[in-house]
This record gives structure tokens, sequence and C-alpha cells, in this order.
């Protein structure tokens, strides 16, 4: 019988990315058996199977997490909904201190306990993430709501030379740029998740020096 842990490493091979290890297979396998029962009683994500989960939520998150520059070390999710691509980064790049920032309180709810099951560091932010006063030299969003509010959001909480990182789609990709077109963000090339289809990972760098915030 194929395991969890099996399928969710066929997906990635079949992306050319690398196995997960045996410590990150299991909180893999945790993490969607919690998913899935909290699901059943709160809408925390509108993709439910186990393979839609496994394809799009964490096929997606790792490749995420795998392609963010090796110089992040502080994380900030903005707007983490059900913990993506904040957890998944979390357990593959353990070196990252993540904070979940989710103002929906079932959803906070739901991604402390996980941090819990997972044995993970991760902090949640139980609030509005416009409301933290620190900085994070890496900033994920994904299916955000109000995008263009959250984007100039996120960017003042980015630090001197810090990452932010977009899963958004290709067809967003004028709006992005039309939208930071007054900001200091040096745009990378899109990076396919995965190939083959119209969701990109879309990486810009911070570029004002200038910002004196402290990271934390």
């Amino acid at each position: 019988m194929t395991t969890t842990a099996d399928r969710l490493n066929q997906l990635l091979a079949q992306v050319d990315s690398p196995s997960l290890t045996p410590e990150q297979s299991e909180k893999f396998t945790a993490y969607l058996t919690l998913l899935q029962r909290w699901n059943a009683r709160t809408n925390l994500t509108a993709i439910r199977d186990e393979e839609g989960i496994l394809s799009r939520h964490f096929v997606e998150s790792i490749l995420c997490a795998r392609a963010l520059p090796v110089e992040i070390v502080s994380l900030l999710d903005f707007g983490s909904g059900a913990g993506f691509p904040g957890l998944p980064i979390a357990i593959i790049r353990n070196e990252i201190s993540v904070t979940l920032a989710e103002s929906q309180n079932k959803k906070a709810t739901f991604l402390r306990e996980a941090a819990r099951v997972l044995n993970l560091p991760t902090k949640v932010h139980s609030a509005r993430a416009e409301q933290l006063t620190q900085t994070y030299n890496g900033i994920t969003l994904r299916a955000v709501d109000n995008m263009e509010q959250a984007i100039p959001a996120a960017i003042k909480l980015l630090s001197p030379n810090g990452w932010l990182a977009l899963m958004t789609t290709q067809e967003e990709i004028p709006s992005i740029q039309t939208q930071t077109k007054e900001t200091p963000i040096l745009w990378q090339p899109e990076i396919p998740l995965p190939k083959n289809t119209n969701r990109i990972l879309l990486l810009g760098k911070n570029s004002n020096s200038q910002l004196s915030n402290p990271t934390h």
C-alpha cells in the first residue's frame, strides 16, 4: 500500500525535487492527518481531498521552501491560513525562524495546534500582520485576500536586503509589478510551481538600505 509519504515523494520526483527525509515525511504525514481532521469541522482550505492537498498545498510549498535564498533567517508568512507555505518552510528549512500571521481565530488556533503536534518552534501571530512592529528578512504571501493592499503592507515589514516571496500566477505578474513600481523591490525571474503550470514563485529583494528597523 502506498503511504502518504510515498505519494508525496512520488509527486516531488515528478517535478525533479529531492525526496523528503524520514523525519520530514513523518511531519508532513501528521500535518495532513491534522489538517483533514480540522477541515471536517471548520473551513481551513477549499482543497479537502488528500491528492489535492499533497499536490497543490504540500508540493508547491516545499518547492517554495527549497527556492528561498539561503540568507533568510527570519520569515513571516503573511496571512498564513492553514499554514501554507509557512509550516512546510519550517519543516524543510529548520534553520529559518518562522512566524505565521493569521487574523482569523479558528485558523490561528489550528496553526498553534499544528506547531505543537509537529514539534516546530514556529510562532503564531493571531492578529493582522500589519500590527507587527519588527521586521523580517523573508516574507511569504500565498492566496492572500486583497493582495493589492497586502503587498505594500508586507514590504513595510521587510528588512533591508530582505526577500519578498509571492506564490501567485503568471497572470498576476503585470499587476504586481504595477503595484510595486514605486518601491525598491528588485524582482527576479519567476520560478514555476511546478513546471508546466501557470503558478509561480516570484522573488523580490528589498534594495532599500536606508531602513533602520532591526531584524528579528
